[in-house]
């Protein structure tokens, strides 16, 4: 091919091919379209670009849909290939997610004491033998 040189890891390549090869993205239309859409910074610089060109040093912040990750761009890829070796593509500087600490989001919402709710199966059965006068409900 005339004027496509394989990237050694030295020179810029564009972002949307880096994001592919890095494996952020499944595809790199979906690169292009995380771009635009302003969901990446190059050294806290917001990129608006598919064709913006990242080189070793950049650090990069991608905001995808419930986290945040800052990669530190070692060096460019090639093709992509397997995890282990977009891994190798850059360096994970991303603050450690908060400490989950055993709280859900439903433990804000009020609590149902045990047995006040609907009436299991065998407790339907037994409500229904009182009702009808047999008071042997020792069966089930």
């Amino acid at each position: 091919m005339v004027g496509t040189a394989p990237n050694d890891g030295s020179g810029r390549q564009r972002i949307d091919k880096w994001l592919f090869f890095a494996r952020v993205v499944k595809s790199r239309s979906l690169a292009a379209k995380l771009v635009s859409g302003g969901g990446v910074r190059s050294n806290k610089d917001k990129i608006d670009q598919p064709s913006h060109g990242v080189k070793p040093g950049d650090v990069l912040t991608i905001t995808l849909d419930r986290r945040i990750l800052i990669y530190k761009v070692l060096s460019g890829g090639t093709r992509r290939g397997p995890a282990e070796e977009a891994r190798t593509l850059y360096e994970d500087i991303s603050p450690p997610p908060p400490p989950k600490d055993g709280i859900s989001s439903l433990d804000g919402l009020p609590r149902r004491d045990t047995g006040s709710g609907r009436p299991t199966k065998r407790e339907r059965r037994q409500v229904d033998r009182l009702m009808q006068g047999d008071q042997d409900i020792s069966e089930d």
